[in-house]
């Protein structure tokens, strides 16, 4: 996969991202909130903010937030709806995952959400991710989770590349676990929720091609009562879809 390819998909979207529904609201973020607003964290940083919700999220109660994302078409929006919001403490740096342009130590706690599946090294993004935190520091993990059944598991990785094509994987909540040890993170559980994909928008939002699309509903078809009753999966093609947020420390 070319490196740039999840910048090329989202940057001509990247208005989208901050008006989706989504993604502007949703029990991780409001948690999010709560957890952040119970620290005293000076500086911080939204790994992969697409529409940068995150950082907005984080920003009442933050010193300084850095809003990251591959797409500078993306950040370029993040910058506008910072300063409509008044959020002066809020800046914009572009980059990848993989590869940070901060110091050792340089934050309190990192933050990334629906990222991590388009991302093409995790175990470096989270070496990466420890480099720049300061001793004692957290992290948090929010994104769709896999399954832990074969099937509904190939069944999510197919329909969301076929949606989109920069997208690598959906880990579950075990992986998740395995990759933040292995790199020196202290998991700490996770918080399971299910979430509602409206398929007209979610489909709408990427823009995906009608040849893509037709071919989802087509494998929707075709998957047995087990696949379709996990998603709870709707006349329209609308489903749930599983997603966790994963607090770790170093």
């Amino acid at each position: 996969m070319d490196d740039s390819l999840a910048s090329k998909q989202f940057s001509p979207r990247a208005s989208a991202y901050v008006t989706s529904a989504v993604h502007a609201a949703g029990e991780d973020l409001e948690a999010l909130k709560t957890f952040i607003a119970a620290q005293t964290f000076g500086h911080v940083l939204d790994l992969g903010c697409g529409g940068g919700h995150v950082s907005f999220a984080m920003a009442p109660f933050a010193g300084a937030v850095v809003a990251y994302d591959l797409s500078e078409a993306m950040l370029s929006v993040v910058a506008a709806e910072a300063a409509a919001r008044g959020l002066s403490n809020l800046t914009t740096q572009q980059g990848q995952a993989e590869i940070l342009p901060f110091a050792d130590a340089s934050f309190d706690f990192v933050a990334t959400r629906y990222s991590t599946h388009h991302w093409l090294d995790v175990a470096a993004a989270l070496r990466e991710m420890r480099r720049v935190l300061k001793p004692g520091g957290s992290v948090m993990v929010m994104d769709v989770v896999a399954p832990e059944d074969v099937l509904c598991d190939t069944f999510i990785q197919s329909i969301e590349m076929l949606r989109d094509p920069s997208h690598v994987r959906d880990y579950s909540v075990r992986e998740w676990s395995a990759m933040l040890k292995a790199e020196g993170f202290a998991p700490d559980g996770a918080q399971r929720r299910r979430i509602h994909i409206d398929y007209t928008s979610w489909i709408a939002r990427m823009q995906t091609p009608k040849v893509f699309a037709d071919a989802i509903q087509a494998l929707i078809a075709k998957m047995p009562q087990t696949v379709r009753e996990h998603f709870a999966i709707e006349a329209d093609g609308s489903f749930m879809l599983d997603t966790a947020s994963i607090v770790a420390k170093i």
